[in-house]
Protein backbone atom coordinates (compact mmCIF):
# COMPACT_ATOMS: atom_id res chain seq x y z
CA UNK A 1 0.00 0.00 0.00
CA UNK A 2 0.81 3.56 -0.80
CA UNK A 3 2.71 5.79 2.09
CA UNK A 4 1.57 8.83 0.38
CA UNK A 5 -2.12 9.41 2.26
CA UNK A 6 0.09 9.30 5.52
CA UNK A 7 2.45 11.43 4.40
CA UNK A 8 -0.23 13.80 3.17
CA UNK A 9 -2.00 13.51 6.29
CA UNK A 10 1.43 13.91 8.46
CA UNK A 11 2.25 16.98 6.89
CA UNK A 12 -1.51 18.49 6.92
CA UNK A 13 -1.50 17.63 10.69
CA UNK A 14 2.15 19.03 11.29
CA UNK A 15 0.79 22.40 9.46
CA UNK A 16 -2.49 22.68 11.63
CA UNK A 17 -0.19 22.26 14.37
CA UNK A 18 1.97 25.12 13.86
CA UNK A 19 -0.91 27.26 12.67
CA UNK A 20 -2.38 26.48 16.34
CA UNK A 21 0.97 26.56 18.11
CA UNK A 22 3.07 29.04 16.13
CA UNK A 23 1.26 31.44 13.26
CA UNK A 24 -1.97 31.82 15.32
CA UNK A 25 -0.44 33.33 18.87
CA UNK A 26 1.99 35.53 16.64
CA UNK A 27 -0.18 36.80 14.17
CA UNK A 28 -3.31 37.34 15.80
CA UNK A 29 -2.90 36.36 19.79
CA UNK A 30 -5.18 33.94 19.92
CA UNK A 31 -3.34 31.27 22.19
CA UNK A 32 -5.55 28.34 22.87
CA UNK A 33 -2.95 26.55 24.23
CA UNK A 34 -0.59 28.35 26.22
CA UNK A 35 2.57 27.48 24.36
CA UNK A 36 2.27 30.74 21.97
CA UNK A 37 2.61 32.75 25.66
CA UNK A 38 5.33 30.93 26.98
CA UNK A 39 7.39 31.03 23.82
CA UNK A 40 6.62 34.47 23.94
CA UNK A 41 4.60 34.62 20.62
CA UNK A 42 1.82 36.91 21.55
CA UNK A 43 4.47 39.54 22.07
CA UNK A 44 4.78 39.60 18.33
CA UNK A 45 0.81 40.17 17.65
CA UNK A 46 0.50 42.51 20.62
CA UNK A 47 3.74 43.99 21.50
CA UNK A 48 3.82 45.72 25.25
CA UNK A 49 4.28 49.78 24.72
CA UNK A 50 5.97 50.62 27.56
CA UNK A 51 5.86 54.16 26.41
CA UNK A 52 2.09 54.13 26.50
CA UNK A 53 2.12 52.36 30.28
CA UNK A 54 3.99 54.89 31.31
CA UNK A 55 2.04 57.64 30.47
CA UNK A 56 -1.67 55.96 31.31
CA UNK A 57 -0.11 55.48 34.97
CA UNK A 58 1.44 59.05 35.29
CA UNK A 59 -1.97 60.09 34.15
CA UNK A 60 -4.20 58.68 36.80
CA UNK A 61 -2.04 60.89 39.34
CA UNK A 62 -1.32 63.87 37.77
CA UNK A 63 -3.58 66.44 35.28
CA UNK A 64 -1.22 66.01 32.31
CA UNK A 65 -3.30 65.92 29.41
CA UNK A 66 -7.48 67.21 28.65
CA UNK A 67 -9.22 66.66 25.53
CA UNK A 68 -12.20 68.24 24.19
CA UNK A 69 -14.98 68.03 21.58
CA UNK A 70 -14.01 71.56 20.68
CA UNK A 71 -11.38 74.03 20.16
CA UNK A 72 -10.09 75.53 23.76
CA UNK A 73 -9.27 79.35 24.41
CA UNK A 74 -5.57 79.84 23.77
CA UNK A 75 -3.24 79.84 26.92
CA UNK A 76 -0.99 82.37 27.37
CA UNK A 77 2.21 82.56 25.58
CA UNK A 78 3.51 82.23 21.69
CA UNK A 79 0.92 81.36 19.57
CA UNK A 80 2.50 78.49 16.33
CA UNK A 81 0.49 77.28 13.35
CA UNK A 82 2.01 74.53 10.99
CA UNK A 83 1.21 72.58 8.21
CA UNK A 84 2.43 69.68 6.74
CA UNK A 85 1.03 67.38 3.46
CA UNK A 86 1.79 63.50 4.37
CA UNK A 87 2.16 61.44 1.24
CA UNK A 88 0.34 57.93 0.98
CA UNK A 89 2.42 55.94 4.01
CA UNK A 90 4.56 59.15 4.77
CA UNK A 91 5.20 60.12 8.81
CA UNK A 92 6.36 62.73 10.41
CA UNK A 93 7.08 63.88 13.71
CA UNK A 94 6.29 66.84 15.92
CA UNK A 95 7.87 68.58 19.14
CA UNK A 96 7.58 71.13 20.90
CA UNK A 97 10.48 72.12 23.93
CA UNK A 98 8.20 73.02 26.50
CA UNK A 99 9.58 73.60 30.46
CA UNK A 100 7.68 71.20 33.27
CA UNK A 101 4.18 72.59 34.25
CA UNK A 102 3.48 75.84 31.70
CA UNK A 103 0.57 74.46 29.39
CA UNK A 104 -0.21 74.41 25.82
CA UNK A 105 -3.26 74.06 24.07
CA UNK A 106 -3.98 72.78 21.19
CA UNK A 107 -5.86 71.60 18.34
CA UNK A 108 -4.84 69.76 15.16
CA UNK A 109 -6.70 68.62 12.45
CA UNK A 110 -6.19 66.67 8.76
CA UNK A 111 -8.07 66.58 5.49
CA UNK A 112 -8.29 62.61 6.70
CA UNK A 113 -8.27 60.16 9.82
CA UNK A 114 -4.48 59.93 10.70
CA UNK A 115 -2.53 57.50 12.93
CA UNK A 116 -0.93 59.32 15.76
CA UNK A 117 0.87 58.82 19.17
CA UNK A 118 1.48 61.62 21.77
CA UNK A 119 4.08 61.35 23.63
CA UNK A 120 7.09 63.20 25.03
CA UNK A 121 10.74 62.62 26.23
CA UNK A 122 12.10 64.20 29.23
CA UNK A 123 15.71 66.08 28.94
CA UNK A 124 16.33 64.21 32.41
CA UNK A 125 16.79 60.34 31.07
CA UNK A 126 15.72 61.01 27.64
CA UNK A 127 13.99 58.33 25.31
CA UNK A 128 14.60 55.49 27.87
CA UNK A 129 11.46 57.27 29.93
CA UNK A 130 9.93 58.48 27.24
CA UNK A 131 6.19 59.07 28.19
CA UNK A 132 2.75 58.14 25.32
CA UNK A 133 -0.62 59.73 25.79
CA UNK A 134 -2.36 58.66 23.30
CA UNK A 135 -2.43 56.09 20.16
CA UNK A 136 -5.23 56.18 18.33
CA UNK A 137 -6.20 57.22 14.90
CA UNK A 138 -8.59 60.66 14.22
CA UNK A 139 -8.78 63.62 12.04
CA UNK A 140 -9.29 66.07 14.37
CA UNK A 141 -7.64 66.31 17.96
CA UNK A 142 -8.53 69.62 20.54
CA UNK A 143 -6.97 69.49 23.73
CA UNK A 144 -4.72 71.14 27.00
CA UNK A 145 -1.16 69.75 27.80
CA UNK A 146 0.72 70.25 30.70
CA UNK A 147 3.97 68.78 30.34
CA UNK A 148 5.18 66.24 33.10
CA UNK A 149 8.75 67.53 32.39
CA UNK A 150 11.27 69.92 30.47
CA UNK A 151 11.86 68.06 26.96
CA UNK A 152 10.45 67.75 23.79
CA UNK A 153 6.48 66.98 23.47
CA UNK A 154 4.15 66.42 20.34
CA UNK A 155 3.15 63.87 18.19
CA UNK A 156 3.73 61.44 15.71
CA UNK A 157 1.35 61.33 12.64
CA UNK A 158 1.61 58.74 10.01
CA UNK A 159 -0.79 59.09 6.73
CA UNK A 160 -2.02 55.01 6.06
CA UNK A 161 -4.15 55.90 3.43
CA UNK A 162 -3.74 55.98 -0.47
CA UNK A 163 -4.27 60.24 -0.48
CA UNK A 164 -2.15 63.16 0.45
CA UNK A 165 -3.42 64.43 4.01
CA UNK A 166 -2.52 67.77 4.49
CA UNK A 167 -2.36 68.57 8.48
CA UNK A 168 -2.66 71.41 10.35
CA UNK A 169 -1.84 72.28 13.62
CA UNK A 170 -2.66 75.38 16.08
CA UNK A 171 -0.52 75.80 19.60
CA UNK A 172 -0.96 78.21 22.29
CA UNK A 173 1.00 78.19 25.52
CA UNK A 174 4.91 78.13 26.86
CA UNK A 175 6.05 76.45 23.69
CA UNK A 176 10.33 77.74 23.38
CA UNK A 177 11.06 76.11 20.24
CA UNK A 178 9.36 73.69 17.61
CA UNK A 179 11.72 70.78 15.61
CA UNK A 180 10.36 68.54 12.82
CA UNK A 181 11.91 65.37 12.49
CA UNK A 182 11.10 63.60 8.91
CA UNK A 183 12.67 60.96 6.77
CA UNK A 184 15.08 63.50 5.63
CA UNK A 185 16.30 64.96 8.86
CA UNK A 186 15.00 67.06 11.34
CA UNK A 187 14.19 70.95 10.71
CA UNK A 188 14.37 73.38 13.71
CA UNK A 189 11.19 76.32 13.86
CA UNK A 190 11.80 79.39 15.93
CA UNK A 191 8.98 80.37 17.78
CA UNK A 192 8.65 84.70 17.35
CA UNK A 193 8.37 85.96 20.80
CA UNK A 194 8.98 82.46 22.86
CA UNK A 195 10.88 82.32 25.84
CA UNK A 196 14.38 80.95 26.76
CA UNK A 197 14.70 77.42 25.49
CA UNK A 198 15.81 75.48 28.60
CA UNK A 199 18.78 73.75 28.42
CA UNK A 200 18.84 70.04 27.95
CA UNK A 201 18.35 67.62 24.68
CA UNK A 202 17.25 64.05 24.07
CA UNK A 203 20.20 62.23 24.24
CA UNK A 204 20.21 60.05 20.31
CA UNK A 205 16.46 60.85 19.40
CA UNK A 206 15.68 60.03 16.22
CA UNK A 207 12.28 59.58 14.39
CA UNK A 208 9.84 57.34 15.56
CA UNK A 209 8.84 54.48 13.84
CA UNK A 210 5.36 54.05 12.32
CA UNK A 211 5.66 50.15 13.77
CA UNK A 212 5.86 51.98 17.67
Amino acid sequence: MSKAPYVAAGVALAGAALAVFVILPAETGWDPTGVGESLGLTEIAEPTNMELERGMARMETQEVLTLSDTPLPASEGVTDVWEYELLPFESVEFKYTMPEGQPMTFHWEGTAPLAYDMHAHPFDGGEEVTESYGVAEAQEVNGIYTPAFTGIHGWFWENRTMDNVTLRLEASGAMTQATVFTSAGEIDRPLEGAAEVPEGSVEGHTMQSGES
